[in-house]
C-alpha cells in the first residue's frame, strides 16, 4: 500500500458535521465569526499566548506581521525554509539577507552580527522540523541593534521551551495551520505576539487596511473562514492524542536508524517540550553509501513518498539577480542531503519498520 509523507489528521466525519450544523442557522460564515473566536480564545490557551489572531493561511500571516511591524529594508534571515518565507519578505517591500544555518538547521546566531547594517531592521528566524532557534541569542542580538524579531513557527505547533510556549519568544510568530502541519484547519494560520497594542495593525493589515469606515493602509483579505475554524475546533479537541502518537512513531524510526555510519538524525536542542512534526534524515554519501537521491528512489519503487525538504534553497530564486545559495554553504550542503520520511499521526508500525528497512539496505 502507498505511504505518503504525512497525511492530515481529521475528526470523524459525525463530529465535524455537528460542528458546523449551526452555521446554517446563523448563516455567519466568514468576518470572525463564533467559531472564529472560539478557535482564537481556545488556541491561545493550548499555545500558552497573550494575544492571537487568525488568518486564511499562514503565508499571508506572515505577510500581516511584515507590514504590521512597519519593517524596511533588510531582514536577516534563512534560506533554509519553505519559499513563503522569503516571498513575504520581498512582498513586503523588504530585503531578504541570508545567512547561513547551524547544525541543527536552524539559523546560526554566531553569523547574524556580521549581517547587520544601517539597513536592517529586522531578524526573521525559522523554527525548522519542530527544533527552535536560539531564541536567547537572537533576543539579545536584536536588543543589542535595536533589531524586531520574528519568527516563521510553521514547525512548530505546541513545542514549548522552559515551559514557555514558543510563540511566546520574539516580537511576533507565524503559525501555519496547513492541512500538512501538526494541528491544521483545512488551510489556515495565525500570528501569535505578547504586545497587545500590536493588535489594531494586524487586524487591519488582515482586513483590506480598513479602520471602521475609513481606509488606513494597503491591507490584504486574510481572514479565516468559519469552516476552516470549526476544522480547528474538532482538530484541537484530539491534539494531545495526536501528537503522542507521532512521538511514538518518531521514538521507532530512532531505535531503527540511531548509530548508523552515515546518516545523522535531527538534533535536538535541550529544554524543549517536542511536537514531532518531522523526521529529518541527512545522509552523507561516502559515508553511507547511498545519497539521498538514491534513497528516494528505492521508497518510491515501494510507492513510499520521501520529501526533500527543503529543496532547492529558496536563495536560488530566479528573480534574484544571481543564485545565492553560495552565500550559505552549510544550508545547501543540508538541502541537497536532507531527507524527510513520512510522518504522521497513527503510522503504522510495520510501515515504519519497512521504510526504515529500505533506507539501511546496500
Amino acid at each position: 500500500m502507498a505511504i505518503n509523507v504525512t497525511r492530515s489528521s481529521m475528526p470523524t466525519y459525525e463530529e465535524y458535521c455537528e460542528e458546523i450544523k449551526d452555521l446554517w442557522e446563523s448563516r455567519w460564515l466568514t468576518n470572525m465569526g463564533a467559531k472564529h473566536n472560539e478557535l482564537k480564545a481556545r488556541l491561545c490557551g493550548y499555545l500558552k499566548v497573550p494575544n492571537a489572531e487568525l488568518f486564511v493561511n499562514g503565508h499571508l500571516a506572515l505577510y500581516c506581521a511584515l507590514k504590521a511591524l512597519k519593517l524596511e529594508g533588510e531582514i536577516i534571515t534563512t534560506p533554509f525554509t519553505f519559499a513563503s518565507t522569503t516571498n513575504a519578505i520581498v512582498q513586503a517591500g523588504c530585503t531578504p539577507v541570508f545567512c547561513d544555518v547551524a547544525d541543527d538547521y536552524t539559523i546560526d546566531v554566531s553569523k547574524i552580527e556580521s549581517l547587520i547594517t544601517d539597513k536592517t531592521s529586522a531578524i526573521l528566524g525559522v523554527h525548522v522540523y519542530g527544533n527552535i532557534c536560539d531564541v536567547e541569542a537572537i533576543d539579545a542580538i536584536a536588543k543589542k541593534h535595536g533589531l524586531k524579531v520574528i519568527y516563521d513557527a510553521a514547525h512548530a505547533f505546541g513545542v514549548e521551551y522552559k515551559g514557555r510556549g514558543i510563540c511566546t519568544y520574539g516580537d511576533i510568530s507565524m503559525l501555519s495551520f496547513h492541512a500538512t502541519k501538526v494541528f491544521h484547519t483545512i488551510e489556515g494560520g495565525a500570528l501569535c505576539y505578547n504586545d497587545a497594542s500590536l493588535t489594531p495593525d494586524i487586524v487591519k493589515q488582515r482586513g483590506f487596511g480598513l479602520n471602521g469606515e475609513e481606509i488606513d493602509c494597503f491591507g490584504t483579505n486574510g481572514k479565516m473562514n468559519e469552516f476552516q475554524a470549526a476544522m480547528g475546533l474538532c482538530n484541537l479537541r484530539h491534539i494531545d492524542g495526536e501528537i503522542e502518537s507521532r512521538g511514538q512513531a518518531y521514538r521507532l524510526y530512532t531505535e531503527r536508524l540511531s548509530g548508523v555510519h552515515g546518516i545523522k538524525l535531527l538534533p535536538l536542542r535541550e529544554g524543549i517540550k517536542q511536537n514531532y512534526a518531522y523526521y529529518p534524515v541527512l545522509f552523507d554519501k561516502s559515508a553511507f553509501g547511498k545519497s539521498r537521491d538514491d534513497v528516494v528512489a528505492e521508497l518510491a519503487k515501494s510507492e513510499i513518498v520521501a520529501r526533500k525538504y527543503f529543496y532547492p534553497l529558496v536563495s536560488s530564486n530566479k528573480e534574484f539577480s544571481e543564485d545565492l545559495s553560495y552565500l550559505t554553504p552549510i544550508a545547501k550542503e543540508f538541502s541537497e542531503n536532507v531527507l524527510c520520511l513520512p510522518m504522521y499521526a497513527h503510522l503504522d508500525d510495520a510501515d515504519i519498520v519497512r521504510i526504515c528497512d529500505i533506507v539501511l539496505s546496500k
